[in-house]
């Protein structure tokens, strides 16, 4: 007896239901079951060409439609053609509403859409990593978050822990000696956040990272009138660049994360 075509029907893009039956097939050795996918059904003239087309090559239909009134027509023509017919995701989100006590969204498309923000956020992380400590300037044109400030104020971890949020963000070292990047000063200045500190905790974090690195924690790197030298010039550089500027002195880095969001976020 030959096997069954599997109509997989969805009114997604299908590949729950098609990795479902795979799945269910490899149970099977030898199986040469073949499978064809009809993605998109949202209309009930959409199921009756299927129904017609499965009837006449006696198969069996495995579909996943989140819409109540197309998932229950389709259930009724299997029922009524006396086609197998097997649901997936409807005795579960039933299940789901009834637990939750509220219904589902009945949306189509949500796991495809949660695939594409996660896609989102990986391509954040390694724009950061990228773009991270002034590397390429170029980065500044194209992030949604710049951060600037002297060295040991959190730009790099606040600029992983924003792209976890799927935003992109580049960071810029402010140092007396060297000029920021020209970039810096193309782009548009509400994009830009700069992160101030106090001299003393600056001091204090910066001879820790000193002594933890084996060095001598009275190197100009800690000194504290070196400190307000840098302080004094990002003072002036993100005056001129007219960015908005946050006190990261008794911040987590979480905190200021959440600032930086609702920042952004604001209308104009």
């Amino acid at each position: 007896m030959p096997e069954p075509i599997i109509y997989v029907v969805s009114d997604s893009v299908g590949e729950t239901a098609e990795l479902v039956t795979k799945a269910a097939l490899r149970q099977f050795n030898g199986s040469n079951a073949l499978i064809k996918r009809f993605p998109f059904i949202e209309l009930t003239s959409h199921i009756d060409k299927i129904i017609e087309m499965v009837n006449k090559d006696n198969g069996m239909i495995i579909y996943t439609l989140v819409k109540p009134e197309i998932r229950e027509y389709m259930k009724q023509m299997t029922k009524t053609y006396s086609i197998t017919g097997i649901d997936i995701m409807g005795p579960l989100m039933d299940t789901f509403e009834q637990k939750f006590e509220r219904a589902p969204l009945n949306e189509p498309g949500l796991v495809r859409k949660l695939d594409e923000d996660y896609f989102k956020r990986i391509e954040a992380i390694e724009f950061a990593v990228k773009y991270d400590d002034g590397r390429d300037p170029r980065g500044l044109l194209m992030a949604d978050i710049i951060l600037i400030g002297v060295s040991r104020t959190s730009k790099t971890p606040l600029s992983q822990h924003l792209a976890l949020k799927s935003y992109k963000v580049a960071n810029v070292p402010v140092i007396p000696e060297v000029d920021p990047p020209l970039e810096l000063f193309q782009v548009d200045h509400r994009r830009c956040i700069g992160l101030k500190i106090s001299p003393e905790k600056l001091n204090h974090i910066r001879r820790e990272r000193l002594i933890s690195l084996g060095l001598d924690d009275n190197a100009s790197y800690a000194n504290i009138e070196r400190i307000k030298k840098e302080l004094k010039y990002f003072d002036m550089i993100s005056e001129r660049l007219g960015c908005t500027v946050i006190d990261v002195t008794n911040k987590a880095v979480e905190e200021t994360a959440n600032f930086i969001i609702r920042h952004m976020n604001k209308k104009d």
